[in-house]
């Protein structure tokens, strides 16, 4: 006999917190998931202080998903996001901590940060294509060519840019709300990665991204940026739609490797943004080509052609074919992207960052 989801909810709520509400409209249970008769949650506190209060709540909840038919094991982690009240602001004077990951706030119409002039979307149908290596490097490439940058990874479940641009430090907060983005390589960055131990998972349901975007938007201070480039995370999911809903985007590159199985993900992507009525800047081949460094030949190894025939068929230009070359994946894993370096590699993420500024967008 299994159990489903309202029955866990229903039970989850006839328990009280210190509140008076109920554990499910205080709005603190996170990541409920339900798996052959194992019943599992996220109890999300404000600090420390209200987490020790849960504990007998913890308790309570356990109790009451046992008591129901079906369920055989119960795994539940209380967690705080900030320090406990007392400690909220130190002797010193200290701000308060910096909390990232909420509900969102409500908002009207698309918006776009102050003093940003152009915000890009790089996207992909898929994972494992190469967006995020894209993006760092023409982030760099538009920098070098003397273009005010900024670098938003939006890969909330993956962030991979603090690896790839060399920065690992939590970002600084004047008052616990104003993010200080960092820099490297000439680029201003904010990234999820920067706000949570390496390593560790972020556990959150789509109304915590967006709000985690939402924040990572609106709370950090980019300052005067010729464009903003967004490391979307794979896929068509919440935050895409939320960036696609909610900000003002000039447009979307789609990266894509050409292989079939790639493209058909990455026309899906295309899609998304067509009925988001974002403009599709143009496509980028990653992965276009491999020359062995022993014997000089080259080899299309994804294929070839794919990426330039769809980008013919929706009439929008192909950007870039990027080749696939080890020195560039040992660059991005060292934290010095390959366009930061004077390698033969960086003059294709140059064209590609020139015919940006040269159209206008960047």
């Amino acid at each position: 006999m299994s159990v489903d989801r309202n029955k866990v909810l229903e039970a989850l709520n006839a328990v009280k917190v210190p509140s008076g509400q109920s554990l499910v409209d205080a709005d603190l249970v996170r990541a409920l998931a339900i798996n052959d008769g194992a019943v599992s949650f996220v109890l999300e506190a404000r600090d420390a202080n209200e987490a020790r209060t849960l504990a007998p709540v913890e308790a309570a909840a356990r109790t009451a998903l046992l008591a129901l038919g079906g369920v055989e094991k119960v795994s539940i982690v209380t967690t705080a996001h900030g320090p406990s009240g007392s400690a909220a602001k130190a002797p010193g004077g200290e701000p308060p901590a910096l909390k990232v990951g909420r509900h969102p706030t409500p908002q009207q119409g698309k918006t776009k940060p102050a003093g940003v002039k152009s915000v890009i979307a790089i996207a992909s149908g898929k994972g494992g294509v190469g967006k995020s290596t894209v993006s760092a490097n023409l982030a760099v490439a538009l920098a070098r060519q003397g273009r005010k940058v900024g670098l938003l990874d939006a890969d909330i479940y993956g962030p991979s840019q603090p690896r790839m641009m060399g920065v690992n430090k939590r970002p600084a907060s004047p008052d616990g709300e104003t993010i200080e983005p960092l820099h490297a390589h000439g680029v201003t960055l904010m990234s999820i990665g920067f706000m949570i131990p390496d390593g560790e998972a972020v556990v959150w349901r789509g109304p915590m991204l967006m709000g985690a975007m939402q924040q990572m938007l609106g709370q950090v201070a980019w300052g005067e940026l010729d464009v903003l480039l967004i490391d979307m995370p794979p896929g068509t999911g919440d935050v895409q739609l939320t960036l696609g809903q909610k900000t003002e985007l000039t447009g979307a590159l789609v990266v894509s490797t050409p292989q079939d199985v790639a493209l058909i993900d990455a026309r899906r992507g295309i899609s998304m943004f067509e009925k988001l009525k974002v403009p599709v800047l143009g496509l980028i081949e990653n992965m276009s080509t491999y020359t062995c460094p022993n014997c000089g030949h080259e080899a299309h190894i994804f294929g070839h052609g794919g990426v330039a025939q769809e980008a013919e068929k929706m009439g929008v230009p192909l950007l870039a074919q990027l080749p696939l070359a080890l020195e560039a994946r040992i660059a991005g894993d060292e934290g010095t992207p390959v366009a930061a370096t004077e390698s033969p590699l960086a003059d294709p993420y140059a064209q590609l960052a020139q015919r940006l500024v040269e159209t206008g967008v960047a």
